[in-house]
């Protein structure tokens, strides 16, 4: 199978608030007003959760159904700490990311514990958005000039 591109292109609205798009859907991603924004969408870390929210539910499905599980209904809570130490440049003594992610993985099914100890297994095994919080991902950040047009 040949890779898939995904892609978001944006642009800072305010000092904590960022418009996106993503295919033909907009993104607003703005921080409470704790935080200096005005709170006109989710912030960065919370748009991280609910992608891993969304990721583990297409997978889960799929999976379901691939294994035979039937699945009534399924409600996942996620949750993670932040020291903003690193953040506000208060200190470097703890990571800036979260320190812990928690999935609170509640399925509505008539499957046995060992049937969904397995499911949880190939569900983290093929969501990319776990690979990818699990693994360290190559990145790449890239200076690119804008040139002025007169």
């Amino acid at each position: 199978m040949s890779d898939l591109t995904f892609k978001i292109e944006g642009e800072a609205q305010t000092a904590a608030r960022f418009s996106a798009n993503a295919r033909q859907f907009k993104l607003v991603i703005d921080e409470p007003p704790a935080l200096g924004g005005d709170d006109l969408g989710a912030n960065p870390v919370e748009y991280l959760l609910a992608s891993y929210a969304g990721c583990v539910n297409v997978v889960a499905h799929l999976t379901a159904r691939e294994l035979g599980i039937e699945l009534e209904k399924l409600k996942i809570e996620i949750k993670g700490n932040i020291n903003p130490a690193r953040l506000f440049g208060k200190s470097d003594n703890e990571r800036a990311g979260f320190k812990n992610i928690d999935v609170a993985f509640s399925p509505t099914t008539n499957a046995s514990t060992e049937q969904i100890e397995n499911w949880i297994s190939a569900i983290k095994n093929r969501c990319p958005i776990n690979d990818n919080l699990a693994n360290p991902t190559p990145l790449s950040f890239n200076f690119v000039q804008e040139l002025e047009t007169v």
